[in-house]
């Protein structure tokens, strides 16, 4: 039922655009765009993508205005992304991960402890010789990015089991994403991936289908994971991003002064969400441990780090990611991960 209302509500936002794109004066197309995303209102990603369509509206003297779809009201992360290609949707945010499948050059954030910490996490990203190679690989196929928005290093958290090492993960069904990187990681850990989507995640700890799932701090709040997870270890594997993309056509049939427009909004909207971001983070943990009685635990990460090494080999090998591996890691292929 509900694939049969988002195909009712994506051709009806056709038909609009539609009409929209007839009424567009030549001198642009900036008109009535349609922003979309699987957060809800209070989150932190919402709040930056407020802080995205307030830019553009004020930037443009109103001429360019938006319209926010949250809670995933348009579809999944990849329901959405093919909305975008299509240009049902000209804005959207999607975890990196998502982006996998439509673009290999976006498996890099899913390579585990390809980052240091996230101030190497944060270096790389505000490097365009980098981020612009990532934005554009998806050109030919119908959307580009525009911005990244943290989402924080992924830990590990379980029901009922503290991780220390990855002879604790033998056994352990921990949810992923989606992706093939994924899904690799959790196997190099000695753990058992279980694909799922991420609203799947609450009710499948709960009855015990999994074990364990992996993501940011927020998710234990966000989504109460925290009441069905007794346990987080600091693992911080990962730091996989939000990206936010735009249909491609749409941004070629603006104007110059509109696309810069677009590329402003997008820079303080990223540095909006940093401090919003890290507000939510301190906020979830306090939380978590003291309302929901989740414990913390450090975790001692080399054997991590080691366990992983061959999918970093194997990455540098490809003949497609090596140039993006190297890119992140500086070209030095003996430098450790």
């Amino acid at each position: 039922m509900r694939k049969y209302f988002v195909l009712f509500v994506s051709v009806s936002i056709i038909l609009l655009l539609g009409a929209c794109s007839n009424a567009s004066s030549a001198a642009g197309d900036g008109h009535n765009m349609i922003l979309a995303h699987n957060h809800p209102t209070d989150h932190p990603v919402h709040k930056s993508l407020e802080k995205f369509k307030e830019e553009v509206e004020k930037q443009s003297d109103g001429e360019m205005t938006m319209t926010l779809y949250a809670n995933g009201q348009l579809g999944d992360e990849r329901e959405v992304i093919e909305l975008t290609q299509t240009g049902a949707v000209d804005v959207t945010k999607v975890s990196a991960g998502a982006l996998e499948s439509f673009r290999p050059e976006y498996s890099i954030f899913g390579l585990p402890y390809l980052f240091e910490d996230t101030d190497e996490f944060k270096e790389k990203m505000s490097d365009p010789e980098i981020t612009d190679v990532i934005y554009n690989s998806s050109e030919d196929i119908g959307f580009v990015g525009l911005t990244y928005f943290d989402a924080g290093s992924r830990s590990l958290y379980t029901r009922n089991r503290v991780v220390e090492d990855t002879e604790d993960m033998s056994g352990l069904k921990v949810r992923v994403q989606p992706s093939a990187t994924s899904v690799a990681m959790i196997d190099a850990l000695g753990g058992t991936p279980t694909p799922m989507a991420y609203g799947e995640v609450y009710t499948s700890l709960q009855s015990g289908i999994i074990d364990a799932a992996e993501n940011n701090l927020t998710s234990l709040v966000s989504s109460k994971h925290g009441e069905v997870a007794d346990h987080w270890m600091y693992t911080e594997h990962a730091i996989v991003p939000d990206m936010l993309i735009m249909n491609k056509q749409r941004l070629d049939r603006m104007t110059e002064e509109q696309r810069q427009i677009i590329r402003d909004s997008a820079e303080a909207a990223n540095a909006f969400h940093e401090v919003v971001w890290n507000e939510a983070t301190e906020a979830a943990a306090e939380e978590a441990q003291n309302e929901m009685g989740v414990e913390f635990h450090e975790v001692d990460k080399s054997s991590f780090i080691e366990s992983v090494q061959p999918l970093h080999d194997e990455m540098k090998a490809d003949e497609t990611m090596g140039p993006i591996y190297d890119l992140f890691k500086g070209g030095d292929s003996d430098e450790e991960s």
